[in-house]
């Protein structure tokens, strides 16, 4: 297991620098320059906007910029310094990181019981009345988009009925941020509750549920213990990769409930061509992705023993 565990962090590294590579050359590619955004409309002197450029290491060339910002990143923690505001971009994601943590904590709580309370129904149910319903339940889920459903969420539940808060003003209180991390979770869910459904209808069939069916187990053994177990290989696989996804799919909803988290900083960082923020948002991104990605291979042993690691 050590052996392992110590394999797939090596192999994480070339992962974060080709993903961080990539982000920093996208962001350079965009046209604009985040010095002369600084001065808008008025504009500001060469000698001034060239100084500026000197300061924050933008006359260098794009690989040498990269180079010098994973250096300071990975030798001091340095993230670099937002050109906007002049503020650290550490300081920055200590404020946004832990309000999207909280929006997609929810999120994923929201996905999992419901996701798989409906995949387990629909599976046990299969071919009846409530599968059909949760099928079409989740259909309209996953077709319908983020934005319009969010829109119909505020529409119906905050401005007609008026239950929940239309924008999200305190990002500690929980109960403002029900409405948007339900809209997060939405198209999750139906995804999570599809492949529990099919899961849990296939291993129905399966020899060694019949088996302990025909040993007098309670039924309630049957489906928690056996059926349960190997239902749910899958849908870990996907509640894995679907945790960075909240993350940074968060940038609609966020923006959508006037949200202050890693979305709705990301899309500013595009739009004023803040490289460093970017790159610094999205660099932790990728290692929530990667650690999730770890942790999900790991429970493949709990959930099936017959998995050994080298």
């Amino acid at each position: 297991m050590g052996r392992y565990v110590a394999r797939r962090l090596l192999q994480m590294i070339p992962v974060f620098i080709g993903t961080t590579l990539l982000i920093f050359l996208m962001v350079y590619a965009l046209p604009g320059d985040p010095v002369r955004g600084l001065f808008g409309d008025k504009g500001g002197s060469e000698a001034t906007i060239a100084a500026l450029r000197r300061e924050y290491g933008f006359d260098q060339p794009i690989l040498v910029q990269y180079f010098n910002y994973m250096k300071d990143m990975v030798l001091h923690a340095d993230f670099g310094t937002q050109v906007a505001s002049g503020r650290p971009v550490t300081e920055i994601l200590g404020e946004a990181f832990p309000v999207t943590v909280r929006l997609a904590a929810i999120a994923f709580t929201i996905e999992v019981i419901l996701g798989i309370g409906l995949g387990v129904i629909a599976g046990m149910k299969a071919g009846k009345l409530a599968d059909t319903l949760i099928l079409l339940f989740s259909l309209l889920l996953i077709s319908v988009p983020v934005f319009v459903l969010g829109f119909i969420f505020k529409t119906v539940f905050a401005f007609q009925l008026g239950w929940l808060e239309p924008n999200v003003n305190d990002s500690m209180n929980m109960g403002e941020l029900l409405m948007p991390a339900i809209v997060l979770a939405a198209v999750s869910l139906a995804y999570v509750g599809r492949l529990t459904r099919t899961s849990v209808a296939e291993n129905l069939r399966a020899d060694y549920i019949r088996t302990a069916v025909a040993k007098g187990l309670p039924k309630r053994r049957v489906v928690g213990v056996h059926l349960m177990r190997n239902s749910l290989i899958p849908v870990v696989t996907f509640l894995g990769t679907d945790i960075g996804a909240l993350m940074g799919g968060a940038v609609i909803t966020e923006g959508l409930f006037n949200i202050q988290g890693v979305g709705g900083t990301i899309f500013d960082s595009i739009q004023r061509r803040e490289g460093t923020t970017l790159v610094g948002l999205v660099t932790v991104l990728v290692l929530i992705y990667l650690a999730a990605s770890l942790i999900v291979d790991l429970l493949y042993a709990v959930l099936d023993p017959r998995i050994r690691y080298a």
